[in-house]
C-alpha cells in the first residue's frame, strides 16, 4: 500500500469495540517489507497505525505440528503466556453444496485489493470506516481479474476469507468485492494466533483435513505454521497491468481435483 494502511486493520471482532492505542508521536516508524517473495514494503506510521496488523518477525519458527490432522496444536506462545484455546473449530460444518470440495482460504489485502486512506482518483469503492468516533474513507482498488478469480474459485473450492484486517473495513470490502458470495466464512483478526509478534492463520484450527485446505496470501508470516499449504502471491498494490490471479487459475484448476493437495504443492514449491 502507498501509506498508513498497508498494514492490516486490527479489531476484535465484528461486533467488539475497538480499543485503541494511540501512538506517541507520529514520527514513530512500523516496519513492514515487501520483495519479489510476497514481503511487505516499508511503510511510515502514522496517526492510524494502532489500527492496522503487522507482520513483524519473518524469521519465526513454527510449533511443531502435524500437517494431516485436524486437532487443535497446543496455543502458540503469546507475550510469553500461551492463549486459550479457541472452544470450537473457526468454521462451520460443511455445506452440502461444498461436500467433496476442498478448502481455499484467500487473504484480502495485497492479495485481491489494496486499500489507501489518500484519495484515489481510480478507487473501485469508497468504504467509510469510523475510528475514535471520526468517519475516515478508505479508498480501495481491485487487483486486475480478481472478478473472474473469484468467480471460477467459488465453483472449485469451499472458499474462506481470512484476514488479519479489521472487521468494520474488511467485512463491507467483502460486501462490495464478492458480488457472488463465493465466500461460505469470514475470517477476521481475533481468529488469527499470535505468535512471536505475527498474526498468523492457524490452518489447523479451522476444523477441516490439513491435506485438503490450501492458502492463497502475500504474507509469508500469514501462513509460517502451515507453509506446505501455501500458493504464495505478489503483494499488488496499483499495478493495471498485474495477471497472476488469471495465471494462477490452471493451478487452482489441478488442485480442485486433487485428494491430497500436499503433491501438487510440494512439485510447485520443488519448481
Amino acid at each position: 500500500m502507498t501509506d498508513c494502511i498497508s498494514s492490516r486493520f486490527c479489531v476484535e471482532g465484528r461486533s467488539a469495540r475497538l480499543h485503541l492505542v494511540m501512538p506517541q508521536s507520529p514520527a514513530c516508524q512500523l516496519t513492514v517489507s515487501q520483495s519479489n517473495s510476497s514481503l511487505k514494503k516499508h511503510r511510515n506510521r502514522s496517526i492510524f497505525s494502532p489500527f492496522f496488523c503487522c507482520f513483524r518477525d519473518y524469521n519465526a519458527e513454527p510449533p511443531a505440528t502435524n500437517n494431516k490432522t485436524c486437532s487443535l496444536p497446543p496455543p502458540a506462545e503469546e507475550n510469553s503466556s500461551p492463549p486459550k484455546p479457541p472452544a470450537k473449530y473457526l468454521l462451520p460444518e460443511v455445506s452440502i453444496n461444498d461436500y467433496g470440495k476442498n478448502c481455499v482460504v484467500i487473504d484480502l489485502d495485497e492479495t485481491l485489493v489494496h486499500s489507501s486512506f489518500k484519495p484515489i482518483s481510480n478507487a473501485d469503492f469508497i468504504v467509510p470506516v469510523e475510528i475514535d468516533g471520526t468517519v475516515h474513507q478508505v479508498y480501495v482498488l481491485k487487483r486486475p481479474h480478481v472478478d473472474e478469480f473469484l468467480q471460477k474459485m467459488g465453483e472449485l473450492f469451499e472458499c474462506v476469507l481470512f484476514t488479519a484486517s479489521l472487521a468494520k473495513y474488511a467485512d463491507p470490502v467483502a460486501d462490495l468485492l464478492d458480488q457472488w458470495g463465493v465466500f461460505r466464512a469470514r475470517l477476521f483478526r481475533e481468529s488469527c494466533v499470535f505468535h512471536r509478534g505475527n498474526y498468523v492463520k492457524d490452518l489447523s484450527r479451522l476444523g477441516r483435513e490439513l491435506n485438503k485446505v490450501i492458502i492463497v496470501d502475500n504474507s509469508p508470516a500469514s501462513y509460517i505454521f502451515h507453509p506446505e499449504n501455501a500458493v504464495p502471491v505478489q503483494s499488488w498494490f496499483d499495478d493495471l497491468t498485474d495477471t497472476e490471479l488469471l495465471d494462477l487459475l490452471p493451478l487452482f484448476e489441478g488442485l480442485s481435483k486433487e485428494t491430497d493437495v500436499y503433491t501438487m504443492l510440494q512439485s510447485l514449491r520443488a519448481r
